[in-house]
């Protein structure tokens, strides 16, 4: 298993408990790709975009640590863009 770092931007018009829902369902999808995360945090409230997405001009940033086989970050990454409550999603490898 390798290590990753992955950046959301998520919808800002999402409620708290809308929010935490949310980033469960991240981490479930991880795990279920037996996957581990080690690391799950909101870097940034509401911050404004350089650019529309969606039509939305701010986002909220979450920051996520984990890791997982190679093999199952296309599954991970291909559930994540099907999430409307994501904008969009960055995943680095860690070295």
């Amino acid at each position: 298993m390798k290590k990753y770092e992955a950046m959301f931007i998520i919808r800002p018009d999402l409620s708290e408990d809308q929010r935490k829902a949310l980033l469960a369902q991240i981490s479930d999808t991880i795990v279920k790709s037996s996957g581990e995360v080690t690391h799950t945090s909101v870097w940034s409230e509401k911050r404004k975009l350089a650019f529309a997405i969606r039509r939305y001009r701010e986002g909220v940033y979450c920051l996520v640590n984990f890791s997982v086989a190679p093999e199952a970050l296309t599954k991970i990454n291909y559930a994540y863009k099907l999430n409307e409550d994501i904008l969009r999603v960055l995943v680095i490898k860690i070295e």
